[in-house]
């Protein structure tokens, strides 16, 4: 059994946490969780005597050395990510310093925060003969994004996007979708907070999205949903429960 679990814990409300991450919680003897994302309802089902770090002011091997002291006393860590540990949670460097002390691990996926904004509202990502692509990406900030992956390159396929980590940035945002050649008034759902108390949703189009976060505060926490698909009203019907569609679990 792996020793370190990295633990996707959802956008916010500590109801999304897989049945298997919430477990692993429990059964840890040190929670590392990052306090700036992660509610603390979600670590306080934590055993008797585990240590419960936030991580937020901590360090890469500041975080390592206390899953070094935990592993070499034969305790279990729960490294606990926000959303999904996969997407934008720095998880690669932190295996390949258990790697290199051979200290086995597992994932544990998480619920990501387009996700959540998308069931939310109510939305789909994919609409039948409309736009069957989901493109999850990013402004660059202090973290760049490579040439080939701009947001203008990637919406030029008319796809749905979840853009993460750029509400810093909406004119850029907005210039770039325009850009792309995407109709105006294509919609858009901007997303804040999502999961917690103070959850916002603001529906808006790709020629107002600026306007949009500026008129709600949307600075940080916030995905923005991009739908072309939710423009198609008269949007075909998905095959699989078309009594026309024949397949190995409908009779004839």
């Amino acid at each position: 059994m792996p020793t370190v679990s990295f633990i996707g814990a959802g956008p916010g409300d500590p109801d999304l946490i897989t049945v298997k991450g919430a477990r692993l919680i429990s059964q840890a003897d040190l929670v590392l969780y990052a306090g700036s994302l992660v509610p603390l309802a979600l670590v306080e089902s934590a055993k008797a005597g585990a240590k419960v770090v936030d991580s937020a002011p901590l360090t890469l091997e500041a975080t390592h050395a206390l899953i070094l002291e935990t592993v070499a006393a034969g305790g279990a860590v729960a490294r606990v990510h926000t959303g999904d540990p996969s997407l934008y949670g720095a998880m690669r460097e932190q295996m390949a310093l258990l790697d290199r002390d051979n200290i086995d691990y597992e994932v544990v996926p998480g619920v990501t925060a387009a996700f959540a904004a998308a069931a939310a509202a109510g939305l789909s990502f994919t609409v039948p003969e409309t736009t069957q692509t989901l493109i999850l990406t990013r402004l660059p900030g202090r973290t760049p994004v490579p040439e080939a992956e701009r947001l203008r390159e990637l919406a030029r396929h008319g796809t749905s996007l979840a853009v993460y980590l750029s509400a810093g940035d909406v004119d850029a945002l907005q210039t770039e979708l325009l850009a792309a050649g995407l109709p105006p008034d294509t919609p858009v759902l901007a997303a804040q907070a999502v999961g917690w108390p103070h959850q916002t949703l603001a529906r808006t189009t790709v020629a107002q999205v600026a306007a949009c976060a500026r008129e709600h505060g949307f600075t940080r926490q916030t995905v923005f949903l991009v739908l072309p698909g939710e423009k198609n009203k008269e949007a075909a019907r998905s095959k699989l429960y078309d009594p026309d569609f024949k397949h190995g679990y409908r009779e004839d």
